[in-house]
């Protein structure tokens, strides 16, 4: 939790983008592999059904959820491009990119980043391990425990989740 009370101004400043975005129109896309896919669809149904009553719905879609889609790219362009080839199709360049990813190293996660920055998305990536996904904003648990990141980046997700309300909120 030292590791996320140490970015809070990045939280922060995300959180103020995010909102920026939503009142403009556009919506949150997010993406990972193995348990951070179902963290992903948790992220995504915390947007568009807030648990909080009087809290707003905002658009959200997980792209982990979509196993056919998934596995389809997967056979024929391969697994880096899972998330890559999604983004093509679904993201506009007001939109949010969120990648989750446990180790920081993978390749369909980095991919998916990497594209949604060329299509002009707002990037922000919940990463373990030494943080080498690249993205406009970056939290990073500096941990090898997939434990120990997920249950940080539980409380991250869920902190961009009520701060980006409370922004939306003050406008």
């Amino acid at each position: 939790m030292a590791d996320l009370a140490g970015q809070a101004e990045e939280i922060a400043r995300i959180c103020h983008r995010m909102a920026g975005r939503f009142r403009a129109g556009g919506k949150l896309v997010v993406f990972g592999n193995g348990g951070p896919s179902t963290d992903a669809q948790h992220v995504a149904v915390e947007f568009v059904h807030p648990v909080i009553v009087g809290k707003r719905a905002l658009p959200a879609l997980s792209l982990a959820a979509d196993v056919a889609t998934l596995t389809g790219v997967a056979a024929r362009a391969g697994f880096a491009e899972t998330f890559a080839h999604s983004l093509r199709c679904l993201g506009e360049p007001g939109d949010i990119s969120l990648g989750l990813s446990a180790d920081g190293s993978c390749p369909n996660v980095a991919r998916g980043l990497e594209v949604a920055r060329e299509l002009g998305l707002l990037t922000i990536a919940l990463s373990g391990g030494d943080g080498r996904l690249v993205a406009d904003h970056v939290l990073v648990v500096r941990s090898s425990d997939p434990l120990v990141v997920k249950e940080v980046h539980v409380t991250a997700y869920h902190l961009l989740w009520e701060l980006t309300h409370v922004f939306l909120e003050a406008a």
